[in-house]
């Protein structure tokens, strides 16, 4: 993997207007409250029920205003009667003049009009004069007598009543008018053989009749809303179940690994849901076809690309031989007993130089299609402390430009995995390091239990070069991924180290990642811990006061007189002296 530093200044932010977010949480909740949508099953419950709200409103509606013409129609039939009593049969028929001959009027008093057999209780009237003022009124009640009988008798109105009867036309027709104190009446003007009068009778039965079938037509529509609620949750759950299954089989469509590799497509929508004649059964056909037609895709693609790693892991088999041959007749040409000039010299070192890498190139390319073919890796117990410090070591031979330093574990890293495998993985880490920074740069190698999951080991390189471009981060583990457009080799870089790096991990079961920025970039190994090596015992001591700590402190020292040797804290490697503990220090090695 190649690519250029990431210099200069961090880029600013890009400007524009930013989305507006909720200041507070209850905001936020309450956003998040709105946004969220409901489920089909939800929305086809609230409708039907909705739709028997509506029709039991029209129902009710309709229900309760036939009720009320019906009941005010009996209400001025009765109201007719009633005035008739009170008023007299029309004027000039059967009626019984005063003795004085004055003016055809009876004589009977208002107040026993209105109490008299066959009036309702509450009747009123109010005689009119001639100029249209109200003349004798009254109102019957019904009370008890000392005898505990209960009696009608009659009462005048008062100003207030009389007052609110003033305000009823005179047009022979029913109008209703609140009495104060005695509650809806209706009300007629009618002319009879007594005289002029204004009638009225009221409606409180009527209206209490109404009121009843409201309250019952309320109570009935909200009890069937809630039965229909939970009869219809039922019944669109049960008819859903097979959209259900449909979604259940997607979804383990979408769990699946499909980008890469032979995928066993097996999963299919059960026939039961798949019938064309209905809906959920239309999707679910649609879907078995979708299946069908990504599996048929995804055959071919594992076909190809089958041949396409057969056929590199073939050529480069087949080139490994010519490969040596130009390498060998060339440095045997070049060391033969006859006199050569220094041209020739010079195309031969650089025929040698470059079948060298190309020889590197054929080899990645035979370990990536072995890799991608499922070829197993050999599995060994292995410590990877030692393998680290032998790798940085080398990379410090390498690049002696650079500072370099390790943090490692007072216990053993054992890991199950490929010596050879793992260690060529550490090796293009560091070169990786090496050859994209400049002279300076601090490469820093350690090994650490990751806290998440505690059952696996990490291992980090660590640089504090200029950093790998933002653009080119996501493709960092790609084959042949470079940052400079000229894809220029000087480097000595193939394109394939941080590809081997991800190929030989993933096939430890392994998981590699990357974070860069200016200043910082951290590759990552995280690989399961041995079963058989247990946990890390005495790595995980507090670093509180009096503790040992947790990382073992090198120095290294490469003048003369260095004893070899690593700390107590660890087997020795070979490589490096011991030198003091501290909690969680970072030694350091640098070159003399």
């Amino acid at each position: 993997m190649a690519f250029p530093p990431a210099g200069g200044a961090p880029t600013a932010a890009p400007a524009g207007p930013r989305p507006s977010r909720p200041s507070s949480p209850s905001g936020r909740r309450s956003a998040r409250r709105r946004r969220r949508p409901w489920s089909l099953r939800t929305r086809l419950v609230f409708s039907a029920v909705g739709l028997i709200a509506v029709v039991c409103a029209v129902i009710g509606t309709v229900t309760t205003i036939a009720l009320h013409t019906y009941l005010y129609d009996q209400v001025d039939k009765q109201l007719s009667g009633v005035a008739m009593r009170v008023a007299g049969p029309p004027f000039g028929i059967g009626k019984t003049p005063l003795p004085d001959g004055g003016g055809g009027r009876w004589t009977e008093d208002i107040r026993d009009a209105v109490a008299g057999p066959g009036q309702p209780v509450g009747t009123l009237a109010a005689e009119v004069g001639d100029g249209g003022g109200l003349g004798d009124s009254a109102i019957s009640s019904q009370h008890e007598s000392s005898t505990g009988e209960r009696r009608i008798s009659g009462s005048s109105l008062t100003s207030a009543q009389r007052k609110a009867l003033s305000q009823v036309p005179r047009d022979g027709a029913e109008h209703t008018v609140d009495v104060p104190g005695k509650g809806e009446y209706r009300v007629r003007y009618v002319i009879g053989g007594h005289g002029d009068f204004l009638v009225g009778i009221p409606t409180t039965e009527a209206q209490n009749t109404i009121d009843t079938l409201i309250l019952a037509e309320v109570s009935v529509t909200a009890a069937g809303l809630v039965a229909a609620g939970i009869a219809g949750a039922a019944m669109v759950g049960i008819s859903l179940r097979p959209l259900r299954r449909v979604a259940a089989t997607a979804t383990r469509v979408s769990e699946l690994p499909l980008h890469s590799g032979e995928v066993a497509l097996s999963e299919r929508v059960p026939p039961s849901e798949a019938d064309p004649r209905t809906e959920v059964g239309q999707v679910g056909a649609a879907l078995n076809r979708m299946l069908g037609h990504v599996e048929s895709a995804l055959a071919a693609r594992q076909e190809s690309e089958t041949r396409v790693r057969q056929f590199v892991a073939d050529a480069s088999h087949e080139l490994r031989t010519p490969l040596a041959s130009i390498r060998g007749y060339a440095e045997l040409t070049r060391r033969g007993r006859e006199e050569i000039g220094p041209d020739t010299r010079h195309a031969l070192g650089r025929v040698e130089s470059e079948a060298a890498r190309m020889t590197g190139l054929v080899e990645d390319l035979l370990l990536l299609a072995r890799l991608d073919a499922g070829r197993p890796v050999e599995r060994a117990e292995l410590d990877l402390s030692p393998l680290v410090v032998d790798a940085v070591s080398d990379a410090r031979a390498a690049g002696p430009d650079h500072k370099w330093r390790l943090e490692l574990p007072d216990d053993p890293a054992v890991v199950y995995g490929d010596d050879a495998r793992l260690r060529q993985v550490m090796v293009n880490l560091l070169a990786n390091a090496r050859t994209h920074t400049p002279p300076g740069t601090t490469v820093t190698a350690r090994v650490y239990p990751s806290p998440h999951p505690a059952s696996r080991v990490s291992l980090e390189v660590e640089d504090d070069g200029p950093g790998i471009p933002p653009d080119l981060l996501p493709h960092v583990f790609e084959r042949f991924a470079r940052g400079d457009a000229s894809r220029s080799r000087a480097a000595g870089s193939t394109g394939l180290g941080l590809a081997i790096v991800h190929a030989v991990v993933t096939a430890h079961g392994g998981q590699v990642t990357v974070d860069s920025v200016p200043g910082r970039t951290v590759f990552g190994v995280h690989l399961a811990v041995h079963r058989s090596s247990g946990h890390w015992s005495s790595g995980h001591r507090s670093s509180g006061p009096g503790s040992s700590g947790h990382w073992s402190s090198v120095h290294q020292s490469s003048g003369p007189g260095s004893s070899g040797h690593r700390s107590s804290g660890h087997r020795s490697s070979g490589h490096w002296p011991s030198a003091h503990q501290a909690p969680y220090a970072k030694p350091l090695f640098t070159p003399p």
